[in-house]
């Protein structure tokens, strides 16, 4: 990971930048491993300002596949109130070899002592795709091409009702316009809803019980967040459905440096939903090891557990498995109809929050590579 990082600051920082950095790890006497690591913690401080963190974007996994561009990041502190929990600001740029322009930029503030919080995501995006079909038995084993240009946009503000409990509003829109798809392939002949594109908006609710000790890396505590949205011509959209989300998170410190997170999460969908918008597995979040959306159905569930360790002062390792399926109806759910993946990972941390850059290794139906920020749970 050391290695990953000493590379970037080969590729991005000016040639006097690093001669300055290796004079002075070379007067610095310390074994190999700590230079190396001074090393990369000097690159980071290079690229971080005292407000805003700049850095470039390295992404890899099957659904862009290996992606650069630019990635800012503000986080709000307020040294006047050390409990008010960090609000952050990323905004990213992305190009893919899958040839998709990504920009993506999401705020999470907390206020008044964390008794409101507000998340607002807008993402733009001109994005070559698979589509395999519906059910836990894709039609298509490899995926049909197309590609959508796309703009997503949510806001929701919850409100403490008491300690750890917040409830709130949420607004949802989405619209795609398919730019390019296969004459006479599985999208033009099985003609889901969305497959000449879609609008949908929407309203709803969303009760949160977080208990977490910290919000990047949390080592005990709760995340638990029930969301539920109802799309309908009344509010603009073109198809009317609604849409029930359970995302269960518990973090336990099994010993110092050492954290176990679990998470159960589910997703309920009723009417008439495009299939941009059914509920799917697969992808870098939940079950990584299986291409994002090659499971779709109006129902999903995911279990998935990750156990994260330290090695070495700001390196740690991850070892994480999965199961999840898609169903019909909810008595479609059956144990032979379960999906099942593992893999390592590694991390390094960027902030004293705890914000890590993450690369992780999975085997589901297929190997794959996750290269991002953040944790997955």
């Amino acid at each position: 990971m050391k290695l990953l990082l000493i590379s970037w600051g080969l590729f991005f920082l000016s040639f006097g930048v690093f001669a300055q950095v290796a004079d002075t790890i070379e007067v610095i006497k310390k074994p190999l491993i700590e230079q190396a690591f001074d090393f990369g913690d000097k690159v980071i401080d290079l690229i971080s300002g005292e407000k805003w963190a700049v850095i470039p974007a390295l992404v890899y996994s099957p659904e862009t596949s290996l992606g650069l561009g630019a990635r800012a990041l503000r986080i709000f502190r307020d040294q006047e109130n050390p409990n008010l929990r960090p609000s952050t600001l990323p905004i990213t740029f992305l190009y893919t070899l899958n040839n998709q322009q990504i920009f993506t930029t999401e705020l999470e503030w907390w206020a008044d002592d964390n008794k409101f919080y507000t998340n607002a995501r807008l993402e733009l995006s001109n994005f070559p795709f698979k589509y395999f079909g519906i059910g836990n038995n894709p039609i298509s084993g490899e995926g049909e091409s197309y590609t959508t240009q796309y703009a997503y946009f949510h806001i929701n503000y919850e409100r403490m009702l008491f300690k750890g409990v917040y409830l709130g509003p949420r607004y949802e829109f989405r619209t795609d316009r398919i730019s390019k798809r296969i004459e006479n392939g599985i999208l033009e002949t099985d003609r889901p809803l969305g497959f000449d594109g879609q609008l949908i908006s929407g309203l709803g609710l969303a009760l949160n019980h977080d208990t977490r000790d910290n919000i990047f890396q949390p080592e005990k505590g709760w995340f638990n967040r029930i969301a539920w949205m109802q799309f309908s011509p009344a509010f603009g959209s073109r198809f009317e459905f609604s849409q029930l989300t359970l995302d269960l998170r518990k973090y336990i410190a099994t010993r110092p440096q050492q954290v176990l997170a679990l998470q159960s999460w589910w997703s309920f969908t009723q009417g008439d939903a495009p299939f941009q918008h059914i509920s799917l597995i697969g992808g870098s979040e939940r079950m990584r090891g299986f291409f994002e959306g090659r499971f779709r159905d109006k129902h999903a569930m995911v279990q998935q557990a990750e156990y994260r360790f330290r090695v070495h002062r700001n390196l740690g390792m991850v070892a994480f498995a999965h199961t999840g399926q898609v169903a019909p109806n909810w008595s479609d759910f059956s144990r032979n109809q379960l999906r099942f993946g593992a893999g390592l990972g590694f991390r390094y941390r960027l902030t004293p929050d705890g914000l890590n850059i993450r690369l992780d290794i999975a085997v589901g139906d297929q190997r794959a590579f996750y290269f991002g920020l953040n944790e997955v749970i």
